[in-house]
């Protein structure tokens, strides 16, 4: 499982004042998708030894999602990891098939019961990573 997907549905709590998702909930879903993207694929010896941090968003916003309105969340790991950080790269798209956001996040590995950065091993970072872009 490369690339793992999950919808999300917006609730009357996620819209602000102009009537469309919230920016911060865009990045609560992001860090969802991702998080249960390594519980469904991470063994529970690297899911019990080692976290994740985010240490990076760029997003783009491509169209807006109204109440009610659902979206299927797309995530998947691009290219090799870089030391301890690897990128993760997402994308939201509405029943109309359009994309409404966009974007890629960096995170950084850490060993659970330290704290401290650990460097991405291949046999860690493999079941995410993506045949293509």
């Amino acid at each position: 499982m490369r690339r793992f997907t999950l919808p999300f549905v917006a609730a009357r709590e996620d819209i602000d004042e102009l009537g469309h998702v919230n920016n911060t909930v865009w990045v609560r879903w992001v860090q969802e998708l991702a998080v249960r993207h390594w519980a469904a694929v991470a063994p529970a010896e690297q899911q019990e030894a080692y976290i994740w941090v985010v240490t990076r968003h760029e997003i783009d916003y491509r169209g807006n999602v109204g109440p009610g309105e659902a979206v299927i969340g797309e995530t998947w790991v691009a290219g090799e990891p870089r030391g301890a950080r690897f990128d993760r790269r997402f994308v939201f798209t509405g029943a109309d098939e359009r994309v409404k956001v966009e974007g890629v996040t960096t995170w950084a590995l850490l060993d659970r019961a330290s704290g401290r950065l650990l460097r991405v091993r291949r046999e860690v970072a493999a079941p995410f990573v993506a045949d293509q872009e």
